[in-house]
């Protein structure tokens, strides 16, 4: 039998364990220096990254900063990326309040920019009416991706992050139906439906390169999403529900009412986003007009700590982020990949910080546990 004693003057090496404790008093002036300490550090390695591919750093202060928040031209290009993050932003906001975990975002965005497309390619309603038809027929769409899973969840007990996961999938290959079937362009044959038509099925711009309209109603719909959470009985209840459910269903509150309510705004506002990018930015259903919305939500929404208000600035700097890649991938003949990873390692980082900003970090050596007949 092999001897497991320790040799005299020797310790035995315990595990080291890293314990994350919530901070009691995070106030907002450290929220707001570690996210610059974040930035700051993301900026820092994409300089060194840029610099390594051969691009000047003062070329990338130009295009990740002055380019895209100081310029004209630059800053319309981050309002209209802008413009559906401000929305499925608060999409995800909405429903991580009251902890259900709407992964589903992407699922949901595609069913709006679908159900928009149909009564575009339908004809739907007179022409003035029609961009008002579109917009109500994708919030529908996305609140009805979110059914199943709240009602799988109520009922059965089942994880909404596995149904609502596997949903983006189902609404993914619907879309790859319709434009490889019945909604294939007749013009070109390629995969994407037939184009919106302009001035009836399109959002109007605002004379500012491609901003438009549905940048006035994200703004407007977070101004009212803050009047609802902050001055009124129901975001009282949403907040006690979001606490703990089972103490705010022991003080009376309709706590079934409200989570449902949340959940169905959730899939609301996510198909509303689809429908803006559609009638926005691609002016028809396309391959992969909603990929990637569901990611951009989420990490939008914990950043700002499913505030409305934070939600707006957060999703404006992450559109800047996006902008930024995408420009210094045309100018520099970037591969995708370094794109991805530049905007990875910038999030990455604030997020870091972020969660440094809220918890305390400590290593706590784990001792040996004691003998089974030991215990009491």
């Amino acid at each position: 039998m092999a001897d497991l004693t320790v040799p005299a003057g020797r310790r035995p090496r315990l595990p080291v364990r890293l314990i994350a404790t919530p901070r009691r008093d995070v106030r907002p002036r450290h929220t707001l220096l570690a996210l610059a300490v974040g930035l700051g550090v993301g900026l820092g390695a994409t300089v060194a990254m840029l610099a390594a591919a051969g691009v000047p750093p003062r070329d990338v202060l130009n295009e990740f900063v002055i380019y895209t928040f100081f310029s004209s031209e630059g800053l319309a290009l981050t309002m209209v990326a802008a413009t559906p993050l401000i929305v499925v932003g608060l999409a995800a906001a909405a429903a991580l309040r009251i902890g259900f975990w709407n992964i589903g975002i992407e699922g949901q965005a595609w069913m709006g920019a679908i159900c928009a497309t149909w009564v575009a390619v339908a004809d739907i309603g007179s022409p003035g009416a029609r961009l008002l038809l579109m917009a109500l027929a994708a919030m529908a769409g996305g609140a009805l991706m979110a059914l199943p899973p709240l009602i799988l969840k109520r009922r059965l007990g089942v994880n909404e992050i596995i149904t609502t996961l596997l949903l983006n999938y189902v609404a993914a290959l619907f879309v790859q139906h319709l434009v490889f079937g019945v909604w294939k362009d007749p013009a070109s044959s390629f995969p994407y439906s037939e184009s919106f038509e302009p001035g009836v099925e399109r959002l109007a711009g605002l004379g500012w390169g491609k901003v438009h309209v549905g940048l006035i109603v994200a703004l407007a719909l977070a101004a009212l999403l803050w009047l609802v959470a902050e001055r009124s009985r129901i975001g009282a209840w949403v907040a006690a529900v979001g606490a703990d459910a089972r103490v705010a269903f022991a003080c009376g509150l309709p706590v079934a009412g409200v989570i449902a309510g949340a959940v169905l705004l959730s899939g609301a506002l996510a198909g509303l986003g689809g429908f803006m990018i559609a009638a926005g930015q691609e002016y028809r259903l396309t391959q992969a007009l909603a990929t990637g919305t569901g990611f951009s939500a989420i990490v939008i929404a914990f950043l700002a700590r499913f505030g409305v208000i934070p939600v707006v600035i957060v999703a404006i700097l992450t559109a800047g982020l996006y902008v930024a890649g995408d420009t210094a991938q045309v100018f520099y003949q970037l591969p995708r990949a370094v794109v991805l990873l530049i905007q990875g390692v910038i999030l990455v980082s604030v997020v870091s910080a972020d969660m440094l900003a809220r918890y305390g970090i400590r290593l706590h050596r784990v001792g040996p546990h004691p003998a089974r007949g030991d215990r009491p």
